[in-house]
């Protein structure tokens, strides 16, 4: 082969590459802003994932996190930003600090246990707050701290009281588990706001008990009638785990689920079995941007062994490869169900609830299995904004220059809040597809803002 053969297979090479990495590329599963902490909640047939929002504005070294985030999916791949159900601003007691959090139901209730810096009380505390709806509004259901700092002494320091973890055993007893330099754990009572009990804590220097040494986010659940929990260990953190046959212990530490990867120091587990699979939840600084206060969370896929314990674990960029669902593309989709993206952010409208901004040229959404059916499309439409000129968005399948089924032309509506809907012929596809929503326009303003889209 002569040198410009060579040349050309290498740039050709570089772009199947490149478009391949596109295709395939699943994590950290957020892109329209950073996320960390996750705490995923299977209800009725939808997975509720709950977590942090590390701030754009975050200095190099300091977290900036003032609110918790929701996001759900039916089919693993795309995922649906609901905004904040929760803003740290909404708790009287707390200095605005948005630490990790998780929500679980009882008797038709939810309950959201956070962790937060308290004015009442001196260092990091627990608060928990209620909501009718699992997409909230949720508010603080006492008023002030369910656990201070006062309460625990295992650990000398005032930052110990984070990372609550929350669980209901199969006889009805509800369990809290937290803590930093310490693994505190009580028993709640059935009001699922008060404590029933004294405080207790594991002996996390035990080496039979912990691998490495206990850091924080401890993560507790029961499957198969074996315990389990999960923690950050060492720092920069790895993922380690303990296995018990009763809630109380002994615990048996079983080793490394997850080394430490990539470059934040922090990572945090969550792990849920969701039609009939098994997902590890994590976060890592894999988005542009990211470092260890500009976090995102992630996903893998996993199957337990025989005897109930977890094959050691990896960082990857393609996370979920199989969805367990499609996505029905004749019904009102909100704009913010995303496989991938790039470019865009995602901003919660008082009207509209969250819509997709900061569009450019050459930003893209791609959403995952869409399945058009035996007969397919012949229109599509979509409810947009503009202040500047406006712009089209190429709806592409299978890739970003994969086959072209129509252009949309969005123009120019006046104001952002002037939203209006817009409408274009499609060719006809069929079956289930990729699709890509490719942003052209002129530079250097913003194109549009994008609320939902629909074929017919």
């Amino acid at each position: 082969m002569n040198m410009q053969n060579t040349k050309l297979g290498i740039i050709i090479g570089a772009l199947l590459l490149t478009n391949f990495s596109v295709s395939m590329a699943q994590n950290p599963i957020i892109q329209t802003l950073f996320t960390a902490d996750p705490a995923p909640i299977v209800l009725n047939d939808t997975l509720f994932l709950y977590t942090g929002h590390d701030e754009d504005e975050a200095p190099a070294k300091s977290y900036l996190m003032r609110e918790y985030r929701l996001f759900t999916t039916t089919d693993m791949v795309n995922w649906t930003d609901h905004g904040a159900p929760l803003k740290i601003s909404q708790i009287s007691w707390s200095v605005n600090d948005a630490s990790a959090a998780q929500v679980i139901e009882r008797n038709g209730k939810y309950y959201w246990y956070f962790s937060t810096l308290n004015k009442d009380s001196p260092g990091v505390s627990v608060g928990v707050a209620v909501a009718d709806s699992p997409y909230g509004p949720f508010k603080d259901a006492l008023g002030k701290a369910l656990i201070t700092n006062n309460m625990t002494r295992y650990a000398p320091h005032s930052w110990d009281d984070l990372d609550p973890t929350v669980f209901i055993d199969d006889d009805g007893q509800a369990y809290l588990f937290w803590g930093n330099g310490a693994c505190y754990w009580v028993k709640l009572n059935n009001d699922m706001i008060s404590l029933k009990g004294t405080i207790q804590h594991l002996d996390i220097k035990d080496k039979k008990a912990f691998s490495g040494k206990f850091t924080e986010a401890p993560w507790v659940y029961k499957r198969n009638g074996l315990y389990y929990l999960i923690y950050a260990a060492e720092f920069p953190e790895n993922i380690s785990y303990s296995t018990a046959k009763k809630i109380t212990g002994p615990w048996k530490a079983q080793g490394i689920l997850m080394p430490t990867e990539k470059t934040s120091n922090t990572n945090h587990p969550g792990i849920i079995d969701y039609k009939g699979n098994s997902y590890f939840f994590y976060h890592n600084d894999a988005l542009p941007g990211g470092h260890s206060y500009d976090r995102s969370v992630a996903v893998e896929q996993f199957k337990y062994k025989a005897d109930g314990t977890i094959p050691q674990l990896h960082m990857t960029d393609t996370g979920i490869l199989k969805g367990v669902g499609t996505l029905n593309p004749y019904k009102r989709t909100e704009a913010e169900t995303i496989a991938f993206s790039k470019g865009v952010k995602a901003l919660e409208d008082k009207d509209r609830g969250v819509v997709i901004t900061s569009i450019h040229h050459g930003d893209y959404i791609k959403v995952r299995d869409v399945n058009f059916g035996s007969t397919g499309p012949s229109s599509f439409k979509a409810s947009a904004s503009s202040r500047y000129d406006g712009g089209t968005i190429e709806i592409r399948i299978d890739g970003l220059e994969g086959r072209l089924i129509g252009t949309l032309n969005i123009a120019y509506t006046g104001e952002w809040e002037n939203w209006k809907e817009f409408t274009t012929q499609t060719e006809n596809v069929k079956d289930v597809h990729d699709v890509y929503f490719v942003f052209k326009g002129k530079e250097p303003h913003a194109l549009f803002n994008f609320d939902y889209w629909q074929f017919r």
